[in-house]
């Protein structure tokens, strides 16, 4: 009887323990490095992008999904010719997600535009993500970046790990 009660008692600290760190990690948005992923990773180069324009539309220009362009979020374009690996990026569309490696840093990404990039490059970066891998933005390429499509709608754009 003293062994059952102090198995159930482990057991509970044990789902409690497991509770509190699920818990933990979804509060503070970051995902662990166990990412699941929906395609095979592309390696290409990255740059970044920043559409406004004096005299252009307040509030941004709109990106392929209807979304207005922010600097300030974790966001990114994809190359046109990659569309298709990324779930379609296309207007009114639920978001899509991605997976972005350079530098020895991890962050994911919302693919929420697409556009004709310079040959090499596989995706552009907004303002804020291109930071995090280039805090001066000195380097305006950055080459070896691994880009993996990410399964699934409910994911917390930022860094991982």
């Amino acid at each position: 009887m003293v062994f059952r009660s102090s198995a159930a008692i482990c057991g509970a600290l044990v789902a409690l323990a497991v509770s509190v760190t699920l818990a933990r990690s979804e509060a503070s948005g970051v995902h662990s490095s166990a990412v699941a992923a929906s395609g095979d990773a592309i390696v290409g180069a990255a740059s970044t992008y920043n559409p406004f324009k004096p005299g252009k539309e307040e509030g941004g220009p709109s990106t392929a999904s209807g979304e207005r362009y922010d600097p300030e979020v974790w966001t990114a374009a994809i190359k046109t010719s990659l569309r298709r690996k990324f779930g379609g990026v296309q207007f009114g569309a639920p978001p899509k997600y991605a997976l972005v490696e350079a530098v020895g840093k991890k962050v994911i990404v919302k693919i929420n535009d697409v556009g004709p990039l310079k040959p090499g490059r596989i995706i552009d970066l907004n303002e804020r993500t291109m930071r995090h891998f280039d805090p001066d933005m000195d380097r305006g390429v950055i080459p070896d970046v691994t880009v993996t499509p990410l399964s699934g709608d409910d994911w917390t754009p930022g860094p991982v790990g």
